[in-house]
């Protein structure tokens, strides 16, 4: 059977079961969960894949799923991912209203997605015509939220790394996967495109301890954290100029903890914050001047703080192969006008850990209003958002399978890694610091 033929029986299937899918989708718009928290998710997961006579893993790293579809095994095998977490909104319309908890990224679509392409791969009987095997992971943690739950998960033993890509190449859950792809939905009037490169992160968390004292009769001998945390971040700022434009440095912190009482000089304030940047060496030089400004602040006003820095994000970049494979297909369903390779994203996202050791493509599709993790942003139209998502997913492995792998094959031929899995574990880990400047001024 040609790959024409396959991708159509792969969407009839695909339609057949359309409201199941975009079902999908919604429950878990309506339930949502933060990372390393999506136990929920992953049994709804686990029991639809299960449905479909895959036999999951699920508990992976602590709440992810697997299965795969095996055909002919002189092949490649590719991940089709989705991410099961969910960011913290609580004034998003569907927010879980004890956790604050909401999809405000569309997550709760590319699970859908994911799904729905196992269902056109398999109702479809399509694996028989492809050379390779399928594996549809549903993976933790992507959006980096709740860092200090997630540094204790790390105390604990839990996990290593803070995002679940990281996590489960660690675990050796990406081991025998030898390319992936994914989609994300966007407020866009192209219906996709793929960017060419995105900013990698480390994340910081840091913490100020100063002296308490009677905030109205005798702050005096207090040392104020506050006033320390306050400072860095004006610090942080000032140091906008000395970035160069084209590292697209983002560096943005939040205080988590601002002190225990109004009525007493805060003792402990906690600062976590991301810094973004397109290139390692971007990244890097800007993370040494956070620092600088966290210990001159601490110096300043006689506090001590301590920086944990912890590896977040690697820069993403996608294989224009497989982008442009995804590029066909979307013109075949929507117009050779509604697709594009290119720009840089500032955001960041844990697929490009995973584009270090294997290809990878992650593009976007329209389909959505609102501003991505605001409190307005919805997925309007479900057609795009949950069935041809599903659809292009199974499309593009049917190009990469099909034909004896051959498109696949010429890709991991073309693409050479930029780190081994060890060399990524290794680097990962040498960005791990925990670093102390401890003022011993005594008021």
């Amino acid at each position: 059977m040609d790959i024409n033929q396959l991708k159509k029986n792969a969407c009839l299937s695909i339609d057949e079961r359309r409201d199941e899918i975009i079902a999908i989708g919604e429950t878990i718009l309506r339930n949502p969960e933060t990372g390393f928290r999506e136990f929920n998710t992953e049994r709804l997961v686990s029991d639809k894949l299960s449905s479909l006579g895959l036999k999951p893993k699920s508990g992976l790293a602590i709440t992810g799923v697997k299965a795969t579809l095996e055909s002919e095994p002189n092949g490649p095998t590719i991940a089709v991912i989705g991410e099961l977490d969910s960011l913290c909104i609580p004034d998003h319309p569907f927010a879980d209203p004890v956790t604050g908890a909401a999809h405000a990224c569309g997550h709760n679509a590319q699970i859908a997605g994911m799904i729905g392409a196992a269902i056109g791969l398999i109702d479809g009987k399509i694996a028989a015509n492809l050379s390779g095997n399928i594996s549809f992971m549903a993976v933790p943690a992507e959006e980096m939220i709740e860092v200090g739950y997630r540094m204790g998960l790390r105390d604990q033993g839990e996990i290593e790394f803070l995002t679940g890509k990281a996590e489960f190449i660690r675990k050796g859950y990406f081991d025998d996967i030898n390319m992936a792809l994914m989609c994300h939905t966007k407020n866009d009037q192209i219906a996709s495109h793929v960017a060419d490169s995105s900013n990698g992160a480390i994340i910081k968390k840091i913490r100020f301890l100063g002296k308490s004292a009677h905030a109205g009769s005798k702050p005096q001998v207090g040392i104020n954290a506050l006033n320390a945390a306050n400072l860095a971040m004006t610090a942080i700022a000032l140091q906008r100029e000395t970035f160069y434009d084209e590292d697209t440095i983002r560096i943005h912190p939040i205080i988590t903890k601002g002190g225990d009482s109004v009525s007493a000089v805060p003792a402990e304030v906690i600062i976590e914050t991301f810094v973004r940047g397109k290139t390692l060496e971007g990244i890097m030089d800007a993370n040494a001047k956070v620092d600088m400004a966290v210990k001159g602040a601490a110096m300043a006003i006689g506090a001590t703080v301590d920086i944990e820095t912890t590896p977040g994000y690697l820069p993403q970049t996608n294989n224009r192969a497989m982008s442009e494979l995804w590029g066909e297909n979307v013109r075949s369903i929507y117009g050779d006008d509604q697709f594009f390779i290119g720009e840089h994203r500032t955001g960041s996202t844990d697929m490009g850990d995973l584009g270090h050791i294997m290809p990878v493509t992650h593009p976007y599709i329209f389909g959505a209003t609102g501003i991505g993790h605001g409190n307005d942003y919805l997925l309007d139209d479900k057609n795009a958002v949950y069935i041809n998502m599903a659809k292009l997913l199974a499309m593009t492995v049917i190009d990469l399978l099909g034909d004896n792998a051959q498109r696949g094959a010429g890709i991991l031929r073309d693409q050479r890694p930029k780190m081994t899995k060890d060399q990524y574990l290794e680097f990962n880990r040498g960005l791990m610091s925990v670093s102390a400047f401890d003022n011993k001024r005594t008021p």
